[in-house]
């Protein structure tokens, strides 16, 4: 089975030229218009990616200036009826009058995770005005993603993406599940693999990296896999499948293999080992 934990719906309420550029890049126009139309639902949207082979999604919301609004109550709608995709709100720290009260209210509305763009939205990951939100999210069993690295659009500022910047996070929250999304690329590889490999907590997701070159940017990998978490960054890389079909082949043992697949992701979202898609026109 397999858990695709790092999708974009590819229909956004709004979109910055930088980010339809960046989506022109990997689609011919017509077929990308046409895409959007089929994934505007959740039904569709859930249909497109079991056929690719995937079983859950988490979908995450996005709102910043650099790429637009996906926004949380979007994806909450997109998602609802469909149990297979997995919905991960988002929260611009600089904005929230109280983002515990936020997460809280969030969760209650069905979001099961946050993802924050610290290199979209100018802000330290371990800046003290974090910590309330870090430990509701802890005292609610929220995982928070967190983007690392670099960044094709314009005016984000890579600095704030360093994975050490979690260390800080990850000591004095050990029961928070943090996931590095990216992996750090391509600057700080070695600093999310040695958070992963050294905080419990920890988790890599490995969206962007193109699956062939996995066990070359992640030199220790085969020591990691119960840590890495396997993410398409769809539509951004169009090809869900083939990227499934190239981790199923990496060098690796068939556990491992489970384990990056759905095993992780399915320990974060709370889902059985073995569970099986349900609900919503997917069932």
């Amino acid at each position: 089975m397999v858990i695709d934990f790092h999708v974009h719906p590819p229909y956004w309420p709004e979109v910055t030229p930088n980010f339809v550029k960046f989506l022109e890049a990997a689609w011919d126009p017509d077929e990308f218009a046409s895409l959007r139309e089929e994934c505007r639902t959740g039904a569709g949207l859930a249909s497109y990616l079991r056929q690719r082979g995937v079983d859950y999604a988490v979908i995450l919301a996005e709102v910043n200036a650099l790429t637009g609004r996906m926004d949380n109550q979007t994806v909450l709608e997109l998602c609802r009826g469909e149990r297979m995709l997995i919905p991960f709100g988002t929260l611009d720290p600089r904005r929230e009058t109280s983002l515990p009260g936020a997460l809280t209210e969030l969760v209650a509305q069905g979001i099961r995770g946050i993802k924050l763009y610290p290199t979209y939205e100018f802000f330290y990951p371990n800046d003290r005005m974090l910590y309330p939100f870090y430990a509701k999210a802890e005292e609610l069993g929220v995982p928070v993603m967190l983007h690392t690295g670099s960044s094709v659009f314009p005016g984000a500022k890579i600095k704030y993406g360093d994975p050490l910047l979690l260390d800080d996070v990850a000591v004095d929250f050990p029961r928070l599940q943090i996931v590095l999304s990216h992996a750090g690329r391509p600057i700080w590889y070695d600093r999310a693999e040695y958070m992963a490999r050294y905080h419990e907590n920890v988790y890599i997701d490995v969206a962007g990296l193109p699956p062939q070159n996995l066990l070359k940017y992640l030199k220790n990998a085969h020591r990691l896999t119960s840590k890495l978490i396997f993410g398409s960054d769809w539509p951004g890389d169009r090809t869900i499948e083939k990227n499934i079909d190239v981790i199923r082949h990496l060098p690796l043992p068939p556990d491992a293999i489970g384990r990056i697949l759905y095993g992780n992701a399915a320990k974060l979202l709370r889902l059985p080992p073995e569970a099986a898609p349900a609900g919503g026109s997917g069932a």
